[in-house]
């Protein structure tokens, strides 16, 4: 039997208190398949090791799943130019840090940008500032990602 990384009790539970959601056996299912990678995967990639985990949990579950715990907040979602959305955790305790990322056009590889440079993130700063001040938004996350090609594809 494998041991249950999320479950209750678990970081994300709040949001599903403060949000009315009650966390199901698929829904902890999927929180753990995300937990427990560091890559980008599709809706695909989820239900294909949540089928092995429980072979009721169908795709139209795993796609609603994914889409809810994007609205709450707890999954990002991603679409690097491939035709496939793609997920990972927000916030992963346990896993990768805020980053950005570096989509290769060509290869379609997605590498993850951590090692922020203190201009970078001076930057980054003021600009958010100044988007919120301009916009009286108040912004709680962002995402960047650059296109281009990566060192076997230039």
């Amino acid at each position: 039997m494998r041991e249950k990384r999320c479950g209750r009790g678990a970081w994300w539970q709040d949001r599903f208190q403060d949000m009315g959601a009650r966390i199901t056996a698929p829904r902890e299912v999927v929180l753990d398949i995300l937990h427990e990678t560091d890559d980008h995967v599709s809706a695909t990639d989820v239900y294909v090791k949540a089928h092995e985990i429980n072979p009721t949990i169908g795709l139209t579950t795993v796609y609603r799943t994914l889409d809810m715990l994007t609205q709450m907040g707890i999954v990002q979602k991603f679409d690097f130019g491939d035709g496939k959305s793609r997920y990972e955790l927000v916030n992963n305790p346990d896993g990768k840090k805020h980053h950005h990322h570096l989509i290769c056009l060509r290869c379609k590889t997605i590498l993850d940008y951590t090692e922020f440079l203190d201009d970078e993130l001076e930057f980054i700063g003021k600009t958010q500032n100044r988007l919120s001040k301009k916009y009286n938004f108040n912004i709680t996350d962002h995402a960047i990602s650059f296109y281009g090609f990566c060192e076997q594809c230039k």
